[in-house]
């Protein structure tokens, strides 16, 4: 029988220790280690404490009695109701009187056959248990649990132990040495366990680092990279919980809720390559600054040689002062209307048509005498860009100009072959930036330049070689294609890689409507007015139409009120108008 029962516990300290090395979840980790432990021993009870984390107390974990059929803490969702057993007093004096807290301090084991025999230790809370509740607490086992470090993590306590038929007995001399491998075993798990959730933690921070980075550039972009995630989260779990149509089927493990999360928070990681006076371009002569304001001082400079000639045609006394009067003002009247035209077109509030482009460099031919030298101090990456053969003042200048040394040139070779290897559709152009003045002011709509378009798109492709850069765990796999696509469109039209719907994974075409509802919604975008819900959804509605956003998707966008939840949380008041989504859900049947 004593060899049957050795062999039936060396099996279990086995079956266990593979369980432990298993077990990710940490409420049934602490479980399977408790009942693990009672079951070699039959023990009527338990409890698992674990080392706080400023290490001055022994928080109680789980507790488990049979026979007073207790189960509080781990995944019973019963709190414990008692603090953490202190490891030293106020004056920080090791706390050796309770048994726990010695076995915690002094790494060794503790076998009482009968508590209540004891001097050595404090048991006068047990004692006063037992009165109120009747039971006898008799025999303790108490084991620290250490890591490979050789430190004390937590203390493993059982308490009466029982034969076979019931009867309380002392924890024997065979017992004790198997309770000291299954502490050790579980000691190795729970550290394991602590070590990939800090790592996990750390990840989640370098996150949010980088987030926070993004938003010291530009505030508006590190809240967007906050509040795609919340939309493709709430997009998931709709998915999840649906129990028919196209998502029944679907779900996602915990793992895939973390990968999901690790994609989503970096989803723009590459904007931390794009310079913030692009992303926030507001007006077609932005760079680090609105360029307007040089080409008004020379509309003020042709103004004052205006007022000049007039006077100095009244001292010459050639003609009449009505004459020059008269002409002085027409020419100060039409300087004033074309740099009005000018500051208009810089705005790019209006598509160019081909009439206003011909009289933007009609204007452009009006010359004004510029006689300081242009290339006083200039840095040294100007510097690099003017070919020392400029005419030397007094010169005369148009007022708009396209110079050679507008043009900046990439800063190094790009490797377009990375582009081409990657599958990227859109390739780098010829130069890195064109800041010509009527190149710029000529742009058909909006504010940005090819170059400038370029430079924006291209955070997407950084955000795929930053994140293939890193070496991701096989839980972490598809982090980078998940990021990398929410800029594709379902017809194949999308960038970087013109990926078509059946090429992308589910996450991503979730990421891609969130990623265009919130830019639609955004308050904080500094070239444009915040759209409302109804505005936004009716975008979104011809988008499906035409095929851009993935139709299924969009039907559980709408009838899950993803819109309207975000809308309470995220939105300005004035944007919440009312929405009919009954407007919205045949864009799928317009497909």
């Amino acid at each position: 029988m004593a060899v049957l029962q050795k062999e039936e516990r060396y099996r279990t300290l086995i079956e266990l220790g593979i369980a432990l090395s298993a077990e990710r979840n940490h409420n049934r980790l602490m479980e399977k280690i408790l009942h693990g432990a009672k079951s070699m021993c039959n023990a009527d009870g338990g409890t698992l404490y674990l080392v706080t984390e400023a290490k001055d107390g022994l928080c109680f974990e789980i507790m488990l009695n049979d026979t007073l059929n207790i189960a509080m803490g781990g995944t019973t969702g019963k709190p414990i109701p008692f603090p953490p057993l202190r490891l030293y007093d106020e004056q920080g004096t090791p706390n050796h009187k309770n048994v726990s807290s010695h076995s915690a301090l002094t790494g060794t084991t503790i076998n009482i056959a009968d508590a209540y025999d004891v001097d050595k230790f404090d048991f006068a809370g047990t004692k006063a248990f037992d009165t109120k509740t009747g039971y006898r607490s008799k025999s303790f086992l108490t084991v620290p649990l250490k890591n490979y470090e050789n430190e004390v993590i937590g203390v493993l306590q059982l308490i009466n132990a029982r034969n076979r038929g019931g009867k309380i007995i002392a924890f024997g001399p065979d017992i004790t040495p198997l309770i000291e491998a299954l502490a050790s075993q579980a000691a190795v798990a729970l550290d394991n366990q602590r070590l990939i959730e800090a790592q996990k933690n750390l990840f989640k921070s370098f996150i949010q680092v980088i987030a926070g980075s993004i938003d010291a550039k530009s505030p508006y972009t590190g809240g967007h990279c906050h509040r795609v995630p919340a939309v493709t989260f709430m997009m998931a779990k709709a998915a999840c919980d649906a129990t028919e149509g196209p998502y029944a089927d679907f779900s996602l493990t915990e793992d895939e809720w973390y990968e999901l999360e690790v994609a989503a928070g970096l989803h723009d990681c590459g904007k931390v390559t794009t310079p913030e006076y692009i992303v926030d371009k507001a007006t077609k002569l932005e760079t680090i600054y609105n360029r307007i304001h040089e080409v008004r001082m020379r509309f003020e400079v042709l103004k004052r040689d205006a007022v000049i000639t007039y006077l100095e045609g009244l001292v010459s006394g050639d003609e009449d002062a009505d004459t020059l009067k008269s002409r002085m003002d027409e020419a100060l009247a039409q300087l004033d209307t074309d740099f009005a035209f000018i500051a208009e077109s810089n705005v790019g509030g209006e598509f160019m048509a081909p009439e206003k482009i011909e009289r933007l460099k009609s204007i452009a031919e009006h010359t004004w005498t510029r006689t300081i030298d242009d290339t006083l101090g200039l840095s040294i990456d100007e510097m690099r860009r003017r070919t020392g053969n400029e005419p030397k003042p007094p010169v005369a200048e148009s007022v708009l100009a396209d110079k050679d040394w507008h043009v900046i040139p990439h800063e190094i070779n790009v490797d377009v072959g990375k582009y081409e290897a990657e599958g990227f559709k859109m390739k780098p152009l010829e130069n890195r930036y064109n800041l010509g003045e009527i190149y710029n002011l000529c742009i058909g709509r909006g504010t940005l330049t090819p170059e400038d378009r370029f430079k924006i798109n291209d955070h997407i492709v950084q955000t795929i070689f930053m994140l293939k850069a890193l070496p991701f765990p096989k839980n972490l796999a598809r982090v980078a294609e998940w990021a990398g696509g929410h800029h594709e469109k379902m017809d194949g039209t999308g960038y970087p890689k013109g990926l078509k719907r059946d090429d992308m994974s589910l996450p991503a075409r979730m990421m891609a409507i969130a990623d265009i509802f919130e830019a639609l919604t955004a308050a904080d975008r500094p070239y444009k007015k915040p759209k409302t819900l109804s505005e936004s959804l009716k975008i979104m509605s011809f988008m499906v139409k035409d095929q851009h956003i993935d139709p299924d998707l969009w039907q559980l966008f709408l009838t899950s009120g993803i819109w309207k939840d975000y809308a309470e949380t995220y939105l300005r008041p004035e944007q919440v108008d009312d929405v009919d989504i009954s407007r919205f859900m045949m864009a799928k049947a317009a497909e």
